[in-house]
């Protein structure tokens, strides 16, 4: 029971980095001009990378690995 738990944190962490990282900015625009090979806006950066956006995911992760890890 345990084990199972600590599979559907891990799902759940991962679920909510991936849709934190995606969420609160858009994902592309149209080019300024016609010359611009990509959609994707211009300084993005990897702000959505940062540990405070995803420090819930991380605690998620790591409570359910340890249940995996150790629930009998």
């Amino acid at each position: 029971m345990l084990k199972a738990l600590g599979a559907v944190l891990v799902t759940a962490g991962v679920l909510y980095s991936a849709w934190s990282a995606l969420s609160g900015r858009r994902l592309s625009r149209p080019p300024d001009n016609q010359n611009s090979p990509s959609l994707e806006p211009r300084g993005q950066g990897l702000k959505f990378l940062g540990l405070t956006r995803n420090i819930p995911a991380i605690v998620l992760i790591v409570v359910g690995g340890i249940l995996l890890l150790y629930a009998d």
